[in-house]
C-alpha cells in the first residue's frame, strides 16, 4: 500500500527518528511500543544536547546571562504548553515528572483537603494504575468511597447508569481520555456534562491522547488535565498538569523546598504564586525546554495529518491481523472508537512467548497487564500482548507484525 496520505509522507517522517534505522537480532527494527514511550526525532535529540552545551544553568534568581538564558527558555516553553492545550494562562501550567506525578499532585493536594467520609470518587475500570492507586490512598485516609464506570464486552464504557454513579455525593471524576491497554476513546463530553450537573470536578488523563490529537482544555470543560512528554516525541521525566487557576490557588503545596516559597520563618512559611507553588526543588529544566521542540515538531507535521495516517494504519492493521489464525483482538471493533493501540492474545500461547519470538524478528511489542489490572480482570485475562502505533509507523510494520505472529503459530502448532 502507499506510504503517502495527502501531504503525509511516512518515509520522510521515519527518516527523522534515528532509532528506527537500527537493527535488532540482525533484523530491521519494527518499533510497536509507542504507548509506553515514543521515539524521538533528531531535532528533539539535538535540542537536548544544545541545552547542555549552550544554556545549562539553574533557572530563576540567577542574574548572570547564562541563567537568564535558561530561565527565558524554560518559561517560554511553559507559555508554549499553555498555547498548545488552550489554557487561559501559563500560570495554570505546572511542570511535573509526568502524568503519574500530576495525578498524585491533585489527589494529595486537592483530594486530601476536599474529600470526606460522605464523598465519592468516580473512576473507570480501564484506568491506568496511576489513576486508581492515588485515589485509593486518598480514600483510605479520608473515608471517601470509590465507584467505577464499568466496561462492556468490547472495552467501551457502559454509561447507562451514569446518572446513578455520578450523583450528589460525587466530588471528583477521574477518567482517561484514551485507554492505554485497549485504545478505547472515551465519550468525555457525556461524562463531563454529567459531572457539571452534580458539581463534581473532572480530572482527565490525557497521556494517550495528546500525542495523537489536538486537545483544548477550555473546550473539554474539565478542571485538571495531565500528560507526559515522553509519549509525544519529547524527553522522559517531564510532564504537565493543567488546572483551573481557582482550584490551583485553593490547593496547598504538594511538596516543599526551594522555589515554592515566598517567605520562610522559624515556625511558618508562605508560598510562592502559581505556578511555582507546586514546583519545589530544581526542575527538569532541559526536559521542560525541549518539550516545546517536540510540540513544534508535532504541530508542523499536523495533528489532522497524524490522525488521518494513524486511522488508516489502524484500519489496515485490524484487517490484516484478523487474518492471523487464533488471534483474539481486544477493544472496540469499530476503528472510529479506538486509538493506535491493539491488544491481543494468540490462542493459548503465552504473551511472553509471543513477544520473545517477535523480538528475535526485530519486532518490539509490550507484554503484561499494562498497569491496567482492572481492565485485564474485566477481559478475563491476566496479560495481553500490545502493539501500539504512532506517526512514524507504516504498513510494512503491520505486515512484519502479522508475518511474525504467523511464524509464532507455526512454531507452536506445526
Amino acid at each position: 500500500m502507499s506510504e503517502k496520505s495527502g501531504l503525509f509522507d511516512s518515509e520522510m517522517i521515519r527518516a527523522q527518528f534515528p532509532t528506527l534505522s537500527l537493527t535488532m537480532s540482525d533484523k530491521p527494527l519494527v518499533y510497536l511500543d509507542s504507548a509506553a514511550t515514543s521515539q524521538k526525532p533528531v531535532r528533539v535529540i539535538e535540542a537536548l544536547e544544545a541545552y547542555y552545551r549552550e544554556s545549562n544553568s539553574n533557572v530563576h534568581r540567577g542574574i548572570y546571562e547564562l541563567s537568564r538564558r535558561a530561565t527565558e527558555a524554560y518559561e517560554k516553553s511553559r507559555n508554549r504548553m499553555a498555547q498548545f492545550i488552550g489554557a487561559t494562562s501559563p500560570q495554570e501550567i505546572i511542570w511535573t515528572k509526568g502524568t503519574t506525578e500530576g495525578i498524585n499532585l491533585v489527589a494529595n493536594s486537592w483530594g486530601m483537603n476536599n474529600l470526606s467520609a460522605n464523598d465519592e470518587i468516580l473512576l473507570t475500570t480501564m484506568e491506568h494504575h496511576s489513576n486508581i492507586v492515588p485515589w485509593q490512598l486518598v480514600a483510605e485516609r479520608t473515608g471517601a468511597t470509590i465507584r467505577y464506570m464499568e466496561m462492556d464486552e468490547q472495552g467501551r464504557l457502559n454509561l447507562d447508569n451514569l446518572e446513578e454513579l455520578c450523583g450528589e455525593r460525587t466530588k471528583i471524576v477521574a477518567c482517561t481520555q484514551v485507554s492505554n491497554s485497549l485504545g478505547t476513546i472515551n465519550p468525555l463530553e457525556q461524562i463531563i456534562a454529567r459531572a457539571r450537573v452534580v458539581g463534581a470536578l473532572v480530572l482527565i488523563d490525557g497521556a494517550q491522547a495528546v500525542p495523537h490529537q489536538p486537545v483544548n482544555v477550555a473546550e473539554l470543560d474539565c478542571d485538571f488535565y495531565v500528560f507526559s512528554g515522553h509519549k509525544m516525541c519529547g524527553p522522559t521525566g517531564i510532564g504537565v498538569l493543567w488546572g483551573r487557576k481557582k482550584h490551583l490557588d485553593s490547593m496547598p503545596p504538594y511538596q516543599a523546598g526551594g522555589e515554592m516559597i515566598k517567605v520562610v520563618q522559624k515556625h511558618q512559611s508562605t508560598w510562592a504564586d502559581l505556578p511555582h507553588k507546586f514546583e519545589a526543588g530544581t526542575p527538569n529544566i532541559a526536559g521542560a525546554i525541549v518539550l516545546a521542540t517536540a510540540v513544534d515538531f508535532l504541530e508542523e507535521v499536523g495533528f489532522d495529518a497524524i490522525k488521518r495516517h494513524e486511522d488508516q494504519l489502524i484500519g489496515y492493521a485490524l484487517k490484516r491481523l484478523r487474518k492471523v489464525n487464533n488471534l483474539r483482538i481486544f477493544g472496540p471493533t469499530n476503528p472510529d472508537l479506538r486509538s493506535s493501540v491493539i491488544s491481543f492474545q494468540l490462542g493459548d500461547i503465552h504473551a511472553l512467548d509471543v513477544s520473545t519470538i517477535l523480538d528475535a524478528e526485530g519486532i518490539a511489542i509490550r507484554v503484561g497487564h499494562h498497569c491496567a489490572q482492572l481492565a485485564m480482570e474485566h477481559l478475563g485475562v491476566s496479560v495481553t500482548a500490545r502493539a501500539s502505533f504512532y506517526l512514524y509507523n507504516n504498513y510494512d510494520d503491520v505486515d512484519r507484525l502479522a508475518e511474525g505472529l504467523e511464524s509464532v503459530n507455526r512454531i507452536f502448532t506445526p
